[in-house]
């Protein structure tokens, strides 16, 4: 009995936990979490994670983004893919494609790249899942 509720509130816990990766920080390799992600130093890698992406003024990630939600206020360059609401902050510097359900852009960001809005994500889930059978088979 109590051993279950533990368990549920480890689970919880760890979904709720905010990783961050302070200022003059520089990793190579990739992030995959099931919590929150703050980026203030340098990312050479992807991230994958079922909560929100933060990459703050100073943040610089170099590879393929898959989260939740972004708050996006440093420089990207990268492919993003964000399930729910992508924001490029003034200070934003994205260059590479956005696969988003909903965008905001604030005056003074800069972005390069494609992008993809709304039902396309469903699309671009179904298309991955039809794939990997096709590769099965």
């Amino acid at each position: 009995m109590f051993s279950s509720s533990n368990e549920s509130q480890k689970k919880r816990a760890m979904i709720e936990t905010v990783n961050t990766i302070g200022a003059g920080t520089v990793i190579t390799g990739d992030i995959q979490s099931k919590g929150d992600v703050r980026i203030d130093g340098n990312l050479k890698g992807s991230v994958n994670t079922t909560g929100k992406l933060v990459l703050g003024k100073e943040g610089v990630i170099e590879g393929d983004v898959v989260c939740n939600n972004a708050d996006i206020s440093g420089t990207l360059k990268a492919k993003i893919t964000v399930s729910q609401l992508l924001l490029l902050k003034t200070t934003a510097k994205l260059t590479g494609d956005i696969s988003t359900n909903k965008l905001s852009i604030e005056p003074g960001a800069t972005f390069t790249g494609s992008c993809s809005m709304g039902a396309v994500i469903k699309d671009i889930k179904e298309g991955g899942k039809t794939e990997q059978k096709e590769k099965t088979a």
